[in-house]
């Protein structure tokens, strides 16, 4: 299943299925270090914990871009 994030000055906010969380953006890290270890705990669930990591790379690099 897909998960996207998304953005706005102060929030980043996860959705996966039914599923949506809202963090600042200040935590972005914390939360993409959260999910790689997923991964590592969880191997049998890699390919979900990937899509997360995906999205997150995705939006920290364009996080990146506007600096």
């Amino acid at each position: 299943m897909k998960t996207i994030a998304t953005y706005d000055s102060a929030a980043f906010t996860l959705e996966k299925g039914v599923w949506r969380g809202t963090f600042p953006i200040a935590d972005l890290p914390k939360w993409l270090n959260f999910y790689r270890q997923q991964m590592e705990r969880y191997p049998a669930q890699v390919a979900s914990y990937a899509e997360d990591v995906k999205a997150l790379e995705a939006l920290a690099t364009e996080l990146r871009g506007r600096q």
